[in-house]
């Protein structure tokens, strides 16, 4: 199930929300009680390397084949 983590703008903290990604946009109280909370956008991290690997991240790879347009090419009706 998504985490989505909120602040609470009354006290400042900081609290995650494990909820199914219907209900992504509904609001949250935080945990004192307070109800003045915001959704923060969250970072997810890609990858099997940890940042302190010292290892620069590997580029995306090219598509292969030829083709071009928007998706690749043979889709477009060109």
């Amino acid at each position: 199930m998504p985490r989505y983590e909120f602040r609470c703008r009354v006290c400042a903290s900081t609290f995650d929300v494990d909820r199914p990604m219907s209900a992504s946009g509904d609001p949250a109280d935080c945990p004192a009680g307070h109800a003045d909370t915001v959704k923060l956008l969250s970072t997810i991290s890609l990858g099997g390397r940890s940042a302190g690997s010292g290892a620069a991240p590997r580029p995306a790879m090219a598509p292969s084949g030829g083709g071009g347009g928007c998706c690749g090419g043979g889709c477009c009706g060109g």
